[in-house]
């Protein structure tokens, strides 16, 4: 009997691969649709027709398929998608994979699923579109336990945007990706394109990294890191939510990678409160190495995030 976990994952590989359709159409159309979702004076913060479209999409279809599961998703105020555009099929490929042990009992209610139906807005309205990823993050006690990832404009060599879906289980694997491994002591660091502040800049001149990678979507610099362009994804500051991170580190985690803040803390998915859905003290991410780099970051950066950690979970 196929469990409750393997089920949602292969339902989530067959909703990403839809709302990765959907998000092309938006873009062949060329009508954005974008609005200004920040509030109170904050930063330009974008959404458009497709991020809206792909959550109402992705939520509705996993609300059909699995009642009473607890789905959060980035983009507030979008209804369920009509019936007619709901996904109801389930990835074949993730089916003939066994579920590990000690996930086969976990029941719908036990799970936690984190959506960011279109990580790297900003890119998106600027034409930068491989840095675009859909993030399906599923979660159990606070962990992210499986994850997929789909590029709806990743490229082959012989057809433009294709589009190119990855999924991992921890005690399973990651599939769909192929990592190359890195030269032995090099120090690749990647970071944020748009959202530098003086505590981004410090933890990057602090990692004395070869090379200083900038890419937009959180989704995108995991990749980074996953296939060995980089060695490790820096963000010393607030900024990505848990929509942002479940995603990839259940899928860098389940290849033998690590995901913690800043302070080298692991994450955690299990609160529901809206003030947690924010990583207060940042993301590392590396494959090798997770010491060399969260030993690097200075101890009055440390200090620094955990007092705004505090201050906003107060």
């Amino acid at each position: 009997m196929t469990s409750n976990l393997m089920k949602l994952v292969a339902s989530s590989v067959a909703i990403a691969n839809h709302a990765g359709h959907i998000i092309r159409s938006v873009l062949n159309s060329g009508q954005l649709g974008v609005i200004d979702k920040a509030i109170d004076g904050e930063e330009f913060d974008p959404q458009t027709e497709a991020d809206r479209s792909a959550q109402c999409v992705i939520i509705g279809s996993l609300k059909s398929q699995f009642p009473g599961i607890n789905v959060i998703g980035e983009e507030d105020d979008c209804e369920s998608a009509k019936e007619e555009f709901l996904q109801k099929e389930f990835d074949e490929d993730v089916l003939k994979h066994s579920c590990p042990s000690e996930y086969e009992k976990l029941n719908v209610d036990d799970m936690i699923v984190w959506v960011d139906p279109l990580d790297g807005t900003a890119e998106f309205t600027k034409g930068h579109v491989e840095h675009v990823t859909i993030l399906i993050g599923i979660s159990s006690a606070g962990k992210a336990i499986a994850g997929v990832i789909h590029q709806p404009f990743y490229s082959s060599e012989k057809v433009k945007f294709c589009g190119r879906t990855i999924w991992g289980v921890k005690g399973i694997g990651s599939f769909g990706v192929h990592r190359h491994p890195p030269p032995s002591g090099r120090r690749f660091v990647v970071t944020t394109l748009s959202h530098d502040n003086a505590s981004v800049v410090q933890a990057i001149n602090s990692m004395n990294a070869d090379k200083v990678i900038r890419v937009g979507g959180c989704g995108f610099k995991v990749l980074q890191v996953i296939e060995g362009s980089a060695d490790a994804y820096v963000f010393a500051t607030p900024g990505t939510k848990k929509w942002d991170t479940c995603a990839p580190e259940a899928i860098i985690s389940a290849m033998g990678g690590c995901v913690t803040d800043m302070l080298s803390r692991d994450i955690n998915y299990g609160s529901t409160e809206k003030k947690s859905y924010m990583n207060w003290c940042g993301v590392l991410v590396t494959f090798n190495d997770h010491e060399s780099y969260a030993s690097k970051v200075p101890e009055a950066l440390k200090k620094e995030l955990n007092d705004i950690y505090e201050s906003k979970m107060a």
